[in-house]
């Protein structure tokens, strides 16, 4: 346990130095990055899951994420849970019209997965149907679940053919909903979970993943990566 703490000690300053100084929440740019293709001038469906750092000092620690979706011929709507909309008496679910690539409070996300086309339109379909069987749409707990990385991990459980492994930093992705055992995210292994706080996944796109206390260490042979708290994930050999 000494030296578990004396490993984690040392990740800190580390994260803190390659972080960004957060500005005030009421100033920090929610504009879009062109990360996602225009409405008006791209008619295919598509599917986008976005991450990004989280406001403030828990974006030392954690992302927050998102799916974004665009019908074929219609406009992009996201599905996402928001910590803050609990505190004001409103549903932590929201599904809204938002730009779908926006900075979240600063920070500049990342694409996940990406579906288009055919395959996007059907996923669309489950990913509005898992959304609306999510049995924490009124909840909100920071840690260690259920958050806005515990609904994504949701849908993706139920829609696993967007293979979108979620970032080690995705801190509640490991809350399972009213089970120990369940799906790894992506669809390509299996997980057990004591709620979100200890626990273990194996899977073919995840790698191994061993969650102590929401902190995740991995390892992912596949792609030459290992898993870290705080700093995500660390490319060791050339893609």
């Amino acid at each position: 346990m000494r030296r578990f703490l004396a490993f984690l000690a040392a990740l800190i300053p580390l994260a803190f130095a390659a972080m960004p100084k957060s500005a005030d929440w009421r100033s920090a740019s929610r504009e879009p990055v062109g990360l996602a293709p225009s409405a008006d001038t791209v008619r295919e469906a598509i599917v986008q899951v976005y991450a990004a750092r989280t406001f403030g000092w828990r974006g030392r620690f954690a992302v927050h994420s998102w799916i974004a979706v665009k019908p074929a011929g219609g406009q992009w709507r996201v599905y996402e849970v928001i910590g803050w909309r609990k505190y004001r008496g409103l549903p932590p679910l929201v599904v809204h019209a938002r730009a779908p690539d926006a900075r979240w409070f600063g920070a500049v996300p990342d694409v996940l997965a990406e579906r288009r086309g055919d395959e996007a339109s059907e996923m669309i379909t489950r990913i509005d149907a898992a959304a609306s069987d999510y049995p924490y749409a009124d909840s909100y707990v920071m840690w260690p679940g259920p958050n806005s990385n515990s609904f994504v991990a949701h849908v993706l459980r139920a829609v696993p053919d967007l293979d979108c492994d979620l970032p080690p930093t995705a801190i509640g992705k490991d809350f399972l909903t009213h089970c120990l055992v369940g799906r790894a995210p992506s669809g390509t292994g299996f997980q057990v979970s004591l709620w979100g706080v200890l626990g273990l996944l194996v899977g073919a796109r995840e790698g191994i993943e061993l969650n102590i206390l929401g902190l995740v260490f991995g390892i992912d042979p596949g792609d030459g990566v290992i898993k870290l708290p705080l700093l995500g994930r660390i490319r060791l050999t050339e893609a």
